[in-house]
């Protein structure tokens, strides 16, 4: 009863943050994910054994420059000049850092690094493009309050139905608790929110939504799966302790880091 109750609090913390930061200003809003980001970095340079810093300085260097443009409401005609510097910068101190790594373990030394930059770095950078991606390049904080909902819905009714009538599992040796029926239930209920959601957040219309809630069904389960995948390698339970009854950061944003970059895609070409 005591860790359903510390499980409870920490999460009703977590959310509560989580949306005051999105719904202040967009510079509460970039700051949440980049101070997350730097946890979930910290989670899976752990996991994955790499104690090199390099993916700190990469993960500052392309998130800052990735998202000036949010930030000072840069011309757009100025893009790729910052995306070309940040790309520049990632690929130099990558293929750098391996000078300091030890000769037999180059290869492996930058494919972690490598890794740690797609997995961690690239999705926080695109998650907080999403409220800048319409027409006007103006922040609507209700885009990506909408995918958080759509991400904790699957979540929790994939939880609820796989525990009360799953009986078919999903990928058994990854993670045995996940059921075909849960994520069935889990894509129901997605599809359903994004009904209501059209209606409260105009910001996207009601196919946009719909497609969103598609995303997030299907590679949002994926993202889970993946973490599941490093977790059981590293034969850990959790990625980390920080967030009570949760586990770390990485198992609060699995999901949403997985089908970001799809929903960032989607965004860029309806726009």
């Amino acid at each position: 009863m005591k860790l359903i109750y510390k499980r409870t609090l920490s999460g009703l913390v977590f959310v509560s943050v989580l949306i005051f930061c999105i719904l202040f200003s967009k510079i509460t809003f970039i700051l949440i994910f980049f101070i997350s980001m730097l946890f979930c970095l910290y989670e899976f340079k752990k996991m994955i054994r790499l104690t090199s810093i390099f993916p700190y300085i990469i993960g500052i260097l392309l998130f800052v420059f990735g998202n000036i443009l949010s930030v000072d409401d840069v011309p757009a005609r100025i893009i790729f000049e910052y995306v070309g510097v940040a790309l520049f910068l990632t690929i130099f101190i990558t293929f750098a850092s391996i000078l300091f790594a030890k000769k037999e373990e180059v290869v492996s030394h930058l494919g972690k690094i490598f890794l740690t930059i797609i997995y961690i770095v690239v999705p926080f950078t695109l998650i907080v493009q999403i409220p800048f991606l319409n027409g006007s390049f103006h922040y609507i904080n209700t885009t990506i309050i909408g995918v958080f909902i759509l991400i904790w819905t699957n979540d929790t009714f994939a939880f609820l139905v796989g525990k009360n009538i799953g009986k078919h599992k999903l990928l058994e040796r990854i993670s045995p608790n996940k059921t075909i029926e849960g994520f069935i239930g889990g894509m129901v209920f997605t599809f359903l929110s994004s009904f209501i959601l059209a209606n409260q957040f105009t910001s996207l219309t009601q196919n946009q939504w719909l497609v969103i809630a598609g995303i997030v069904s299907i590679f949002g389960v994926l993202g889970d799966l993946i973490e599941s995948m490093f977790k059981r390698q590293a034969g850990v339970k959790d990625s980390s302790n920080l967030i009570p009854g949760h586990g770390g950061f990485l198992d609060r944003f699995d999901s949403v880091i997985f089908a970001a970059p799809f929903i960032f895609i989607y965004l860029q070409l309806v726009r």
